[in-house]
């Protein structure tokens, strides 16, 4: 047996290297009451709170913060709790935990090196949000950029699912009302043909709508460009159904038969529209249209934003429901998929000593990361507002 000789390296004395032992860190987190006119959901759910301050943390709760998502003061107090109706007070926590981003006149009232973490919303930001972040030299997370081991992005994967899902419920609901609808049973009854739908996107939002429907009996035709995505979404639902490129012939003779048309496209910016007002107009009357792209500008020409107050509106004799963020329709069901996601993630924070450590430790959080005590180092960002960008890596190491 022949020996391998150790190299002239391997022979010089090397350096011990010693691990150094982390120290966790306690984290006091306040969550104010969302104020946007659409938002019902919450970050953190009872239980999350309960976990949270067994840990050792403090959560300080504006009074009525969970209230739109059926989680009383109360409840949040036996959990562990500080409940106040002084939104400074919350506000001056060290760690913000919020769905929608903050306000500038929120971000006014926080403490200079804040760590925020919060949805970001880029479509609907404006470059002086931005700005006022750097002023009071924030570290900003956002739910949309953290990543999974596997790289794919949890929270954005559990919200398109619930969105997925509810735009077959909301269709369903649609189908019977009395001044429009067809009056339809979105099911496979003996006798009766199945509901048609037409499925616009091969992506989650798209996988557990067609999931839904076929579970409820219907007929279902999913478009994509994408074979892979297409291919993907058979092997998944473990059966063959109807997939197609994006081919207009082939689309309006789909649209012409179909009860209901979901948009579930995704675009790099603006969600490509591949529905025509010409298709729309060559639809069944009292078909349902639910644009789940309606976010990043609806994939239906036809297409405007709607509200919960009033959701839908009649084109050329088509039911449409435009209405953004769908998943805060679900409010209870969406608080309990951002808690279970976030949760996990605060105490591997405390567990690391601290943000700054976390952020060196998980490349998946340090992904969040869009700016660090101010410095901005999310790269699509500073393209979109013209800002100035640093490389998180030459910062954080």
């Amino acid at each position: 047996m022949s020996l391998t000789p150790f190299t002239k390296q391997q022979l010089l004395p090397q350096e011990e290297k010693l691990e150094i032992a982390r120290h966790k860190s306690e984290l006091f987190i306040g969550i104010p009451k969302e104020n946007s006119y659409l938002e019902r959901r919450i970050c953190l759910t009872p239980d999350a709170v309960s976990s949270l301050c067994s840990h050792g943390h403090r959560i300080l709760i504006e009074s009525g913060a969970g209230l739109s998502a059926s989680y009383s003061d109360k409840e949040y107090s036996d959990a562990g709790a500080e409940v106040t109706a002084d939104v400074k007070k919350v506000l001056g926590c060290p760690i913000i935990l919020k769905v929608e981003p903050l306000t500038i006149p929120e971000i006014e009232m926080i403490n200079p090196q804040t760590i925020v973490i919060s949805a970001v919303q880029i479509k609907t930001r404006r470059k002086e949000y931005f700005e006022a972040l750097s002023k009071k030299k924030v570290t900003a997370l956002a739910f949309e950029y953290i990543q999974d081991d596997d790289g794919s992005f949890p929270a954005v994967k559990s919200l398109s699912e619930i969105a997925g899902t509810a735009s077959i419920l909301i269709a369903s609901e649609l189908m019977i009302t009395n001044h429009s609808g067809k009056g339809l049973l979105f099911g496979n009854i003996t006798g009766v043909p199945p509901t048609d739908v037409v499925i616009l996107g091969a992506g989650t939002v798209g996988e557990f709508a067609a999931r839904t429907a076929l579970g409820l009996g219907a007929s279902v035709k999913v478009f994509d460009n994408s074979i892979t995505k297409l291919r993907r979404l058979q092997n998944t639902l473990n059966q063959r159904i109807f997939t197609s490129t994006i081919q207009p012939k082939s689309l309006l003779k789909a649209l012409r038969r179909c009860d209901v048309a979901i948009g579930a496209m995704r675009g790099t910016e603006r969600c490509p529209v591949v529905v025509s007002e010409t298709m729309v107009e060559n639809m069944k009357k009292g078909a349902v249209i639910v644009d789940v792209s309606i976010d990043t500008g609806g994939c239906f020409e036809t297409s405007e934003v709607t509200t919960h107050d009033k959701p839908t509106f009649v084109k050329s004799g088509v039911i449409h429901y435009c209405v953004p963020n769908i998943p805060s329709r679900y409010a209870k069901t969406a608080s309990l998929s951002i808690s279970n996601i976030i949760t996990p993630y605060l105490i591997r924070i405390a567990e690391d000593g601290g943000i700054e450590s976390a952020i060196r430790c998980n490349n998946g959080l340090k992904h969040g990361v869009y700016m660090y005590h101010g410095i901005l180092t999310n790269k699509p960002i500073g393209d979109w507002f013209g800002l100035p960008v640093s490389d998180i890596n030459l910062i954080v190491f």
